[in-house]
């Protein structure tokens, strides 16, 4: 007969607490319980409530990690072509942080830390910008403006490395060109194979996810298109569910988005791309929202702001926090 000290090459622990260095798979008698464990490998998804933003806001950027996150620009009640505010998250709360050089709304975002990340164009009354902007972790400095002015686009990367493809154009039309910013200068890449508007996606420069968006007013998308760094793709998977200006983060494989818009709904749908398809998943946030910001990773996200009224405000002020949870003890039952 096949004993687990056979197959592991040791005895099953005899120990008065579940272990805190424990592996998938390893076994051990909780006698203060008195019950079999093993370590387990499940995922278990959930949405929590985190700090509240000063300010309700929509249309912002944001770019860091779940507990070191930078949101900046935007729109609120009383700036509703845009704003210049600009706040940290540290896991709990927000701070208010020092303002941009110039305020608007619908902008492009870049960045995987707290203190290096960038905010791009976007719509600042009367028109689109061209302007961009450096955060070094105290300040937002001025640098090279934009090759083409767009807002509502799909932007990813970091720092040094970004991308910010279809959106809207200077003359309100949706574009399909990409602008590509090597550290220094923005330079325009190939172009996107359908134009849209509040488009969003996660990944790097050179391997970059897009799905969704809106077509024309009374139109949303769900098609999906992957970019390698010299073509973008249209890819046969679609989103579950069609939508635009939703949250999203995460990379080119493995990407979390949720909440958006498809009018007249609000879906506070949650869906998963492990780098081929969309799965949804079950766990909704608590309010649906559109054009909330996203950050993070696909196993731990922020979601931040947007408008909770398909005609604009109110602007809603909340933080959603997204986690799994890999691993867990299980009681062994014999029967």
């Amino acid at each position: 007969m096949t004993t687990y000290y056979g197959l592991y090459g040791q005895k099953v622990q005899y120990l008065a607490s579940d272990p805190t260095d424990v592996q998938i798979g390893q076994v051990w008698y909780n006698s203060t319980s008195a019950t079999l464990k093993v370590r387990q490998e499940a995922t278990v998804n959930s949405w929590a409530s985190g700090g509240n933003l000063p300010t309700g806001t929509s249309d912002a950027g944001s770019f860091g990690t779940q507990t070191a996150a930078i949101l900046g620009a935007g729109r609120t009640a009383a700036s509703t072509n845009g704003t210049a505010s600009s706040y940290s998250y540290n896991g709990s709360s927000w701070t208010s942080t020092p303002s941009l050089n110039t305020g608007r709304g619908t902008v492009g975002y870049s960045g995987n830390s707290q203190t290096a990340g960038l905010i791009f164009g976007g719509y600042a009354a009367p028109g689109y910008s061209t302007a961009n902007e450096s955060w070094n972790g105290s300040s937002w400095t001025t640098i090279s403006s934009l090759n083409v002015s767009r807002a509502a686009g799909v932007s990813s990367g970091t720092q040094t490395a970004a991308l910010f493809a279809t959106g809207d154009g200077s003359d309100g039309d949706q574009l399909t060109s990409t602008s590509l910013w090597s550290g220094s200068s923005w330079t325009s890449g190939p172009s996107m194979n359908t134009g849209r508007d509040y488009v969003k996606g996660f990944g790097t420069q050179t391997a970059t996810i897009a799905s969704g968006g809106r077509l024309n007013p009374s139109s949303s998308s769900n098609a999906t298109e992957s970019y390698n760094g010299s073509s973008w793709t249209t890819l046969p998977a679609t989103m579950n569910t069609t939508r635009k200006g939703y949250g999203a983060a995460g990379i080119q494989t493995s990407g979390i988005i949720f909440g958006g818009e498809n009018y007249p709904s609000f879906p506070a749908a949650t869906e998963l791309w492990n780098g081929s398809t969309w799965t949804s998943n079950p766990t909704t946030i608590a309010s649906a929202r559109w054009n909330i910001s996203g950050a993070g990773t696909q196993s731990a996200a922020l979601g931040t702001g947007g408008f909770t009224d398909v005609t604009g405000p109110p602007f809603a002020n909340e933080t959603y926090e997204w986690n799994t949870i890999l691993a867990s003890n299980k009681t062994v039952t014999v029967s």
